[in-house]
């Protein structure tokens, strides 16, 4: 089952700050809910595991993600990613970033990304998967924006020490039905004053 994303989110810090922070899987890792470093390969492949729990179901994947483009004119940062559960699911995509200056100052990040995921977390079907994708993008971008902000005011970034638990996706159900039952009232309310 296909997954997409398409986000865009702002740092207030310099373009050369947020591009060398995305290119760091160290510092990266630290945003990135239930995900671990397992080694830096080379300076373009780094093998990981990512734990996400949806109710009774804790699902672990173990993988592999190789940059397949770092464009440092252009700051853009190509890469793919591929990963296997024990019970057997799998896991594989792409993402394609962006850094930019914003006009009305610091940072423009522009995120494209496309999963292929099998296994049991798909039972709870492609709707709320692509939800619960969506905020756990919402947490990276949220971290990362928090970490370089914080370093815009003088705390020093340094990769810190995260202790990896499950992501628990409840909360992000929760979020992703909420958002859904918000949406659908403002098409209603949207339609009833149309008429």
């Amino acid at each position: 089952m296909a997954i997409t994303l398409n986000q865009t989110f702002h740092v207030n810090a310099p373009v050369d700050a947020v591009w060398a922070f995305l290119l760091d899987p160290h510092q990266v890792v630290t945003c990135m809910p239930g995900a671990a470093l397992d080694e830096v390969v080379g300076d373009d492949e780094f093998l990981g595991n990512i734990k996400v729990k949806v109710g009774p179901i804790t699902a672990a994947y173990k993988g592999r993600v190789r940059f397949t483009k770092v464009d440092h004119e252009g700051h853009v940062i190509e890469m793919t990613a591929e990963g296997t559960e024990a019970s057997g699911g799998t896991a594989s995509g792409t993402m394609s970033s962006r850094v930019e200056a914003s006009p009305e100052g610091g940072t423009q990040v522009h995120a494209e990304a496309t999963a292929e995921v099998t296994g049991r977390v798909m039972q709870f079907g492609r709707g709320m998967i692509q939800g619960i994708s969506e905020q756990m993008f919402k947490q990276f971008a949220a971290s990362v924006t928090e970490r370089l902000e914080a370093a815009q005011g003088g705390v020093p970034i340094e990769p810190v020490e995260v202790e990896q638990r499950p992501i628990n996706a409840i909360a992000l159900v929760l979020r992703t039905v909420w958002a859904g039952i918000v949406g659908l009232l403002r098409r209603l309310l949207r339609r009833g004053s149309d008429a």
